[in-house]
C-alpha cells in the first residue's frame, strides 16, 4: 500500500512516490552538531569484576569495546542505507561499570555512552547510536564464555545539539 500524498510530503525519507530515498542536505546549512547515546549491558557481577580486572580470556573488554564503538561510529553510512557518510570531528565512547555492593544482587551493569560530534549539515544521532549500539555487542562478545545470560538493553538517544531542530535532551 502507498502512503497518501500528504504523507509522502512529511516523510523526508520517501520520494513523490513513496519510495525510499536518501534526503538531499544540499541547502541545509553547515553547523556544529553533537548526539549523545546510552546503553547497558547486564550481566554477572563475575563476569563484570573479570572486566574490572581484566582477566577476560579474551583481553582487555573495555578497550576493545571502545575501539568497537569508534569504528562503528565511523561506518554507519555503509550499515544504515540511507544515512549520509560523515566527516565526524570527535568520537568518545566511555563505559561506567556499576556493580551492587550487596550480595543480594548477582548482577551488574556497564553503562556505555557515546558522544559524536560534527560540522555538517546533518546531525549525528545514527551515529552516536550505532556506537553503543557496537559497543554493547562488542562487550557481550567478550564475556560470553563466562555469562551467555548477559543483556543488552535500554540503547537511547540522550542529547542532540545543532541543526534546524536544535536542542533535545531526554528527560529520564
Amino acid at each position: 500500500m502507498r502512503p497518501s500524498k500528504s504523507l509522502r510530503a512529511s516523510l523526508s525519507h520517501l520520494d513523490a512516490r513513496g519510495k525510499a530515498r536518501m534526503v538531499d542536505v544540499t541547502h541545509k546549512p553547515i553547523t556544529h552538531r553533537v548526539a549523545v547515546a546510552r546503553g547497558e549491558v547486564h550481566l554477572s557481577t563475575k563476569a563484570i569484576r573479570l572486566i574490572q580486572e581484566n582477566q577476560l580470556a579474551k583481553g582487555d573488554a573495555l578497550a576493545v569495546a571502545r575501539i568497537a564503538g569508534i569504528q562503528a561510529a565511523k561506518k554507519t553510512s555503509e550499515l544504515i542505507p540511507l544515512c549520509h557518510p560523515l566527516s565526524l570531528t570527535d568520537i568518545d565512547v566511555s563505559f561506567q561499570l556499576q556493580i551492587p555492593q550487596l550480595r543480594t544482587s548477582s548482577t551488574g551493569v556497564i553503562m556505555v555512552e557515546s558522544r559524536i560530534s560534527c560540522t555538517g549539515p546533518t546531525g549525528v544521532e545514527m551515529e552516536a547510536l550505532t556506537a553503543v549500539a557496537i559497543a554493547c555487542l562488542t562487550l557481550y562478545d567478550m564475556v560470553k564464555s563466562v555469562d551467555r545470560s548477559a543483556t543488552i538493553s535500554n540503547i537511547r538517544l540522550t542529547e542532540k545539539r545543532g541543526g534546524k531542530s536544535g536542542t533535545f535532551r531526554r528527560k529520564t
